[in-house]
């Protein structure tokens, strides 16, 4: 069977992509797919937010998976009246377990489960008839166009004085592991951005007492990026430069990288009033194993005893989608920016036959593109796209004069 559409990624992108192309009629729901190693969709998304505690999302609502911008408001009327704490202001950001409720009737209402094949593309190989991906499970797929909606959720940083393996030393992110203290201990929690606060106030409430450290103090910032980034305000400029090593200069520049919202550093500062939260604005020299757990080494020479390590620092900013995209890379000649990441057109297209969303669309989308907005936008490029695919302009020249330096 050959499909239209193949979606490689179930999280929040590639579910938002399904739901826009079905329900925008531009794919038949029996010729699209969606790819995810997940149980569910969004399997990963679940696990990341519930671990790190988080109670709203740091995006308003009209910034969900629906195809109206009010839909998840709606919604909200409908399932809970105007019950307390759906939304928490500035901006009506929805309290999460509305939001996933929402996903939820997103996935039920688009038919996304019957769609989902729960595989990992381990392969992608490209000819003038078709995309043809191998998965884990030793089946195939064929289709004509292939989304890599792939996020970096597989790929958590582990600083260099924390090898993988280090008993009851974590990453937060870590889908392998799920090392969370259960009986009340000293932990030390590594990173001073939005995830390493939530997963400290989450630790607080249920009865540890909490080291945050961290290499800056607090930076406040409502969103992880200006607003402007969401439409022509400073995208117009963004598009006028053509040079992509200098796109992402831009992009570094402008994301408000290891910051939390105004909600999340007065809920930190009130407990490190109370005592309850200690802050320690340190680099870690190393770390040694002792008997009752880790101790760190903080850059002024104190010594920091622990129970236990969790770690809080993100993910690795290299290209994501590991050994398949590396390999479609090098046997398609795709070309690549200094930085590793796609270089594609206003279609998303990195080849005729492969387009992309989330981080490796950011090169074209900008700052807001990992989001739920990107996820947006990017559905937004692919349903504008999904007429022309047969025009001879979408054969191989739609680079549209982008340039590495």
């Amino acid at each position: 069977m050959m499909l239209t559409w193949l979606v490689i990624g179930g999280g929040i992108h590639g579910v938002h992509i399904v739901a826009s192309l079905i329900g925008q009629k531009k794919v038949d729901p029996s010729q699209i797919r969606i790819l995810d190693p997940g149980q569910r969709l969004l399997e990963r998304w679940r696990a990341c937010t519930k671990t790190t505690g988080m109670t709203h999302l740091r995006s308003p609502a009209v910034h969900n998976l629906d195809l109206s911008p009010w839909s998840l408001m709606e919604f909200a009327k409908t399932q809970k009246g105007n019950e307390p704490g759906q939304f928490a202001p500035p901006y009506d950001r929805p309290n999460l377990k509305l939001f996933n409720e929402h996903c939820d009737r997103v996935i039920e209402t688009f038919g996304l489960d019957d769609l989902h094949i729960s595989a990992r593309a381990l392969s992608c190989t490209l000819s003038c008839d078709a995309a043809t991906v191998e998965l884990s499970n030793g089946e195939s797929l064929m289709a004509e166009r292939v989304v890599l909606a792939i996020g970096g959720g597989e790929q958590p940083a582990w600083p260099a004085w924390a090898p993988r393996g280090t008993p009851r030393v974590h990453h937060v992110f870590d889908s392998e592991s799920s090392d969370w203290p259960v009986h009340p201990e000293t932990v030390g929690v590594v990173g001073g951005g939005i995830s390493g606060a939530q997963v400290a106030l989450r630790l607080m409430g249920e009865g540890h007492r909490v080291h945050l450290i961290s290499r800056h103090a607090l930076r406040e910032h409502q969103f992880d990026s200006e607003p402007g980034w969401l439409g022509p305000r400073f995208m117009q400029g963004f598009e006028r430069e053509k040079d992509v090593d200098r796109r992402r200069a831009i992009i570094t520049k402008a994301r408000h990288k290891g910051s939390v919202p105004p909600d999340v550093r007065e809920a930190l500062e009130s407990a490190l009033a109370s005592g309850t939260l200690v802050w320690h604005e340190q680099e870690i020299r190393g770390m040694k194993e002792a008997q009752e757990g880790p101790v760190l080494t903080l850059d002024d020479g104190r010594e920091l005893p622990l129970n236990r390590v969790l770690l809080a620092t993100g993910f690795e900013a290299r290209r994501p989608g590991g050994a398949l995209v590396d390999d479609l890379v090098e046997a398609a000649s795709l070309p690549c920016a200094e930085c590793g990441y796609p270089v594609v057109d206003q279609a998303l297209r990195w080849h005729p036959r492969v387009h992309v969303a989330g981080p490796l669309a950011e090169l074209e989308l900008g700052p807001s593109s990992r989001n739920i907005a990107g996820a947006r936008r990017a559905a937004e490029r692919l349903v504008a796209a999904s007429s022309d695919f047969n025009s001879t302009e979408s054969s191989g020249l739609f680079l549209g004069g982008l340039t590495a330096s």
